[in-house]
């Protein structure tokens, strides 16, 4: 049974899935409201949020995720980071999967990924929830109503959580699947309810699809400023660097919080949505986060909330640190509307350190840029992933590694040539730790932090004097209007100045070591920035 505005010519049936129950065609968000609740799917918050909990898995499986080895894409794939699957595992997978789903209600919603129509694809997102639907519905960019009576899909996504993967029939780890098919353009997802898994998948997709156009994909969120799209700045991070928060300047444009491209014409969204971490999330620190917490259709993800007032606890942790807010870009009053910006002109890496060696800025040359980004240096903060419990230092590669299906010097050289061409100024920001390492220090003040960008982002940060960091190499401001002086020199923060040099020779031999394996790819001047 059909329900909803779907192109009549590209049902599910078209695509050959048959056998299923009622299929509900790009209901809107109200009515994704109505049949979550009324399937038991989640709860109704204030405001009309919807809140729901993701029951085993609250962060993304990335050991989990597989590409199919096919000849067209075997020698493209960096598999190393990217697990494989055999094209008779994944038929198998297929099979079982769509058998599975016969007799049972789905969802689909027909989205485009990339707010550059040059460069956008359309995506079929078949979801077992209803909650999936509005979450991705959130996610992804809706094309007008209209515009579905001729939708084709570049893409279909499968998302079945009560599906449970056969590790010797399917070829894959666990019962838990992501599987990724680029020539059949079907990506699998079961076993498993965790929705971030829905966008990232996509995110891995366009990794793999844009770079082949000369188009730079990238983990980051992105701004412009207030009348001025040609003054953009884009921010790389791992989840819970900041991306969300710091991208989210009142006195900027909001182009998006977690993926971008950067074309020949400028900078684009891939997404319409935001996907926020809600942890210690507090209306003074990000007021225009906070109040989409209780905005209609906001999916609130495992959050502990009084049973009787259904007010959200921000501090409870006890169901995940990954706890999460997924709301459209247009909840945020100062998002853009086109979710375009200009080239870079200022690009920001974000760090989280919890060794507490790193400065709150630094200034990169290209070359150190190129070096940071391989490196990818962050700590793996509590939640975003299985196990992870406290923050674990950790490199990921071009700052979001389990979402890169190329080896990471596609993605470097794409970057070095557009900094090249266009002229960017590159900073590294440690969101981390200062006067000490995790469990001793204490996190960044926020307040500096956003002091910082503002100097860097307007040109003050240009016109003050600057110090050679000994153990990085790196330019670091010595004396910048509104923050303390001391925490500019991470050393001077720590009581202990001897532990302070022996943590960051660890570090340093750290960054060495993992780098020792892109020195064969990369080009002399990356080799005169690397550490160690």
């Amino acid at each position: 049974m059909t329900i909803g505005h779907v192109n009549p010519r590209f049902r599910l049936e078209d695509q050959g899935i048959t056998g299923l129950g009622e299929v509900h065609y790009n209901l809107m968000e109200p009515a994704l409201v109505e049949a979550a609740l009324r399937r038991g799917e989640g709860r109704l918050g204030k405001g009309g949020a919807l809140l729901v909990t993701t029951g085993k898995f609250t962060g993304r499986s990335p050991k989990d995720k597989h590409v199919v080895k096919t000849d067209s894409v075997a020698d493209k794939i960096w598999w190393e980071n990217n697990a494989a699957m055999s094209p008779e595992g994944f038929d198998a997978l297929y099979a079982d999967m769509i058998e599975h789903m016969k007799g049972r209600d789905y969802f689909v919603q027909d989205l485009m990924a990339g707010a550059d129509p040059a460069h956008s694809i359309d995506v079929r997102m078949v979801t077992e929830l209803a909650w999936h639907g509005l979450f991705i519905r959130h996610m992804l960019r809706r094309p007008d109503r209209s515009d579905l009576d001729d939708f084709t899909a570049d893409w279909t996504v499968i998302n079945c959580p009560s599906f449970q993967a056969n590790p010797e029939r399917h070829n894959c780890r666990s019962e838990t699947v992501i599987a990724m098919n680029f020539d059949k353009k079907v990506i699998l997802i079961g076993g498993t309810e965790y929705a971030g898994e829905n966008k990232k998948s996509v995110f891995t997709l366009l990794n793999y699809l844009l770079p082949e156009k000369g188009i730079m994909p990238m983990h980051c969120s992105a701004n412009h400023a207030v009348g001025n799209p040609v003054d953009t700045a884009i921010f790389f991070g791992l989840s819970g660097t900041g991306k969300t928060t710091l991208s989210a300047d009142p006195a900027r444009v909001l182009i998006g919080d977690d993926e971008h491209g950067w074309s020949d014409r400028g900078t684009f969204n891939f997404e319409g949505g935001c996907y926020a971490k809600t942890i210690s999330l507090s209306p003074e620190a990000e007021p225009e986060i906070f109040a989409t917490t209780s905005k209609f259709g906001t999916v609130i993800e495992n959050m502990v909330f009084d049973p009787e007032t259904f007010e959200l606890d921000f501090e409870d942790d006890s169901l995940t640190a990954n706890m999460r807010a997924a709301y459209p870009l247009e909840y945020i009053s100062n998002a853009s509307a086109t979710a375009l910006g200009g080239h870079p002109k200022n690009i920001i890496m974000l760090t989280c350190d919890a060794f507490g060696v790193l400065p709150p800025i630094a200034r990169l040359t290209p070359a150190q840029a190129m070096y940071h980004f391989l490196s990818g240096f962050t700590s793996k903060v509590a939640g975003t992933e299985r196990g992870v419990t406290e923050p674990e230092p950790t490199f990921s590669t071009c700052f979001g590694a389990p979402f890169m299906p190329r080896r990471p010097e596609v993605y470097g050289n794409l970057l070095r040539d557009k900094i090249a061409q266009h002229g960017a100024t590159c900073w590294l920001v440690n969101t981390g730790w200062t006067g000490g390492a995790y469990g001793t220090g204490n996190r960044m003040p926020i307040k500096a932090t956003r002091a910082l960008l503002t100097a860097a982002l307007d040109g003050t940060l240009a016109e003050v004097t600057f110090r050679k960091d000994p153990n990085f190499g790196f330019d670091v401001p010595v004396d910048v209007p509104g923050v303390p002086q001391m925490l500019l020199d991470p050393r001077r923060t720590w009581d202990d100045k001897a532990a302070y040099d022996k943590q960051a020779a660890k570090l340093v031999q750290m960054f060495a070591e993992n780098f020792a394996k892109y020195v064969p790819y990369i080009d002399e001047d990356v080799k005169a920035a690397a550490i160690g």
